[in-house]
């Protein structure tokens, strides 16, 4: 039997692939009541024979890195869609978001009891991205949590 090969909706995932170096944006919030700017970078390799894109990111602010994450971005065959597994420093567990790909636009949207993220990634060109993560406590109302405007440093 010959050994499972990514599909284009693997290698869609491609395109993250890399570092990448932001400004971000964050609004005021329960964990930042100021909100303010940020340096957002991202390292970004594919695994697994293709089949997942492996994200490590770093938010620095004032010279200190105060928040980063981990993710996993996949392809699911079955459900026809885009995972990411997202793990990060405020130390909630693990975030499950599921979407679609549209064009050069990768929604995703995690809901969990108390409030649903939705991330929003839209690529511009090969080197560069805008990226949006929302929340809502309902689902139906969302607020801005980050806007960031990232390019390939590689």
């Amino acid at each position: 039997m010959e050994m499972p090969k990514p599909t284009e909706a693997h290698r869609n995932l491609d395109r993250f692939d890399g570092n990448w170096i932001g400004k971000e944006k964050l609004s005021p919030s329960p964990w930042d009541p100021k909100g303010g700017t940020a340096v957002g970078r991202c390292h970004n390799r594919v695994a697994a024979g293709g089949f997942v894109l492996v994200h490590d990111y770093e938010q620095e602010r004032n010279g200190a890195v105060g928040f980063c994450g981990h993710g996993v971005f996949s392809y699911d065959g079955v459900e026809k869609c885009y995972l990411l597994h997202w793990w990060d420093s405020m130390g909630f567990g693990i975030n499950v978001f599921r979407g679609q790909l549209e064009g050069h636009t990768l929604q995703l949207l995690c809901q969990l009891p108390q409030g649903s993220s939705r991330g929003t990634w839209e690529f511009v060109d090969d080197r560069h991205y805008r990226f949006l993560m929302e929340v809502s406590p309902d689902g139906q109302q969302w607020m801005t949590m980050i806007e960031g405007d990232y390019v390939r440093e590689n």
